[in-house]
């Protein structure tokens, strides 16, 4: 039995949606809504959608009770995500959103227990928690391979897009957490961010974030959408190597660089160096994404990466960190 869904927003990202579920053999797409004709035009054109089984409209009001719906996938401005959701699970409806899933924690918290009430799911598009690299590269790290972690560094840069709703933090530094909390079966207790607003009045450019773990690890993170220097790297250093992911390096993503030292004298001479380049599956998260959710319908079962308590407890983070930098660095913690 195939799933009706209908995909909320077709822009930069959500056209993705539209294109996963209208080709997978468990999803009906029912309808596109997006307030822009121009958008919808493109994204029916793009992927060869028909507009005679497909409804495109710019009034998600039109067809909010159709009956053939099951589920709606909300790829909207995350200040609009409390409201659609509410809406869409006191209808009835499963319910796949973007990332953020919403600005607020105890807005996430809601929407986590109306979903649970409701008998729903609730899933959210932590879409690098779908990657191979990323989960392979979880396996490494509890496998020993690096020692003992000792810190962690990523750095996310681009030219663009800039948003004009978040800040850098907001936009970027939920992929980085998630991975770090992933990887390190942990969550940061305190956090540090310091940004610099160049482009907008009180939107930041520029941030620098470090999250403070339970054990004392600190994962540091630099995210800017102003930099032609595009980087999508993360690594955790330990005693023994340094486990790195980088998104950029198509052919090795996943690598694990040994070496450690010995000591003569005063002095340390580094040792047993060499690079590995780890094994990983190739795919599209994405569609990765979209066929768990649809799992987790027909089974009626949470998927504990996407579900709304993962979701919420990265946002408690990102709400601390935004504290933190309105603060100008003071540490926070994480409630």
């Amino acid at each position: 039995m195939q799933t009706g869904i209908a995909v909320l927003g077709v822009g930069r990202w959500g056209v993705h949606f539209a294109r996963h579920f209208s080709s997978h053999p468990a999803a009906r797409l029912v309808a596109v809504v997006d307030p822009s004709r121009e958008k919808l035009d493109s994204c029916r054109d793009k992927f060869g959608l028909d507009d005679r089984s497909i409804e495109f409209t710019t009034d998600w009001n039109s067809l909010r009770d159709r009956p053939d719906i099951d589920a709606v996938v909300i790829v909207t401005p995350a200040i609009t995500h409390y409201s659609l959701i509410t809406e869409a699970l006191d209808r009835g409806y499963h319910v796949l959103a973007e990332k953020p899933l919403t600005l607020d924690p105890r807005e996430c918290e809601e929407l986590t227990r109306q979903a649970r009430e409701r008998g729903r799911i609730l899933f959210v598009d932590h879409t690098y928690l779908f990657h191979e690299a990323v989960r392979e590269g979880r396996n490494v790290l509890q496998s020993g391979s690096i020692g003992q972690p000792r810190y962690g560094y990523a750095t996310r840069s681009h030219l663009g897009p800039v948003r004009q709703d978040v800040s850098a933090l907001w936009d970027l530094a939920i992929h980085d957490i998630a991975i770090f909390n992933h990887w390190l079966d942990s969550r940061p207790v305190r956090v540090q961010a310091r940004g610099i607003t160049w482009l907008q009045p009180n939107i930041a450019d520029l941030v620098q974030a470090t999250l403070i773990y339970p054990d004392g690890f600190e994962a540091y993170i630099h995210l800017c959408w102003l930099n032609p220097d595009k980087q999508r790297r993360l690594a955790i250093a330990g005693t023994t190597g340094t486990l790195i992911f980088d998104e950029l390096s198509p052919e090795a993503p996943l690598t694990l660089q040994k070496g450690t030292f010995d000591r003569q004298g005063d002095y340390f001479l580094p040792i047993d160096q060499k690079t590995e380049i780890i094994p990983v599956t190739k795919g599209e998260p994405l569609r990765e994404v979209c066929d768990r959710f649809l799992h987790s319908i027909a089974t009626n079962t949470e998927f504990p990466p996407a579900n709304g308590t993962t979701a919420t407890e990265l946002v408690k983070v990102l709400h601390a960190l935004d504290r933190s930098l309105a603060l100008q660095g003071e540490t926070i913690t994480v409630e």
